[in-house]
């Protein structure tokens, strides 16, 4: 029998919306603070905030080193997470909060920023390397795994070979680049609706560009 004070702070957690254990978490990726709250870096806070406004909640409680709140998604119970640790350090708040709630790997969906891709594409992986982002390779240096799901947001390449990474990262989108990531994130919520529901492949065959 679970012990009532994991009870009583799964209550809190989720207030009004909490129905049952956690069993996945939904992690957007960014930096916190308003300076970067609409860089290209924060497209996966932007994607974790539009999932909590679509299902009537709002990340704000304090706790795992980020920012959370819970709510059930295609039937099953998740916690939002949008780590305030900075990019580079985000695998402390994931691994924080799927040891507590015992989340594997493989229900641990991130949303974060791909300059690989143009504003309004999505890619979804099922695992992989981090592939030079540097909070997914936090994440797996934190948590000593790679299979589990992404969603990779466009943001964008880089306007020429000589142009600082850090700087295009951290620079913001034009009125019709958020046109294209816009129409993403609304992508983006309905492949997250699909990959709690375990249907990775459809989101993939959907969204996948």
């Amino acid at each position: 029998m679970a012990n009532i004070f994991e009870l009583f702070d799964k209550i809190k957690t989720g207030g009004s919306h909490s129905s049952g254990a956690v069993e996945y978490l939904i992690v957007g990726l960014g930096n916190p603070g308003e300076r970067y709250a609409h860089t290209r870096h924060n497209v996966g806070f932007m994607a974790v905030d539009t999932i909590a406004k679509q299902f009537g909640v709002e990340i704000k409680r304090s706790k795992f080193k980020g920012l959370t709140t819970t709510c059930t998604i295609s039937g099953k119970q998740c916690l939002l997470l949008k780590p305030t640790t900075f990019m580079n350090l985000s695998g402390e708040s994931v691994e924080a909060a799927a040891s507590y709630y015992n989340i594997p790997m493989e229900h641990v969906l991130v949303l974060f920023d791909d300059i690989s891709l143009e504003p309004s594409r999505l890619r979804i992986r099922r695992k992989g390397s981090h592939g030079g982002h540097n909070g997914i390779r936090n994440i797996i240096d934190m948590t000593g795994e790679e299979d589990f799901p992404r969603i990779k947001i466009g943001v964008g390449k880089k306007p020429n070979p000589n142009y600082d990474l850090a700087d295009w990262v951290l620079s913001s989108f034009t009125s019709k680049e958020m046109e294209g990531i816009s129409e993403a994130i609304q992508k983006a919520v309905k492949a997250t609706e699909l990959i709690i529901a375990g249907e990775i492949d459809k989101a993939m065959n959907l969204y996948n560009s």
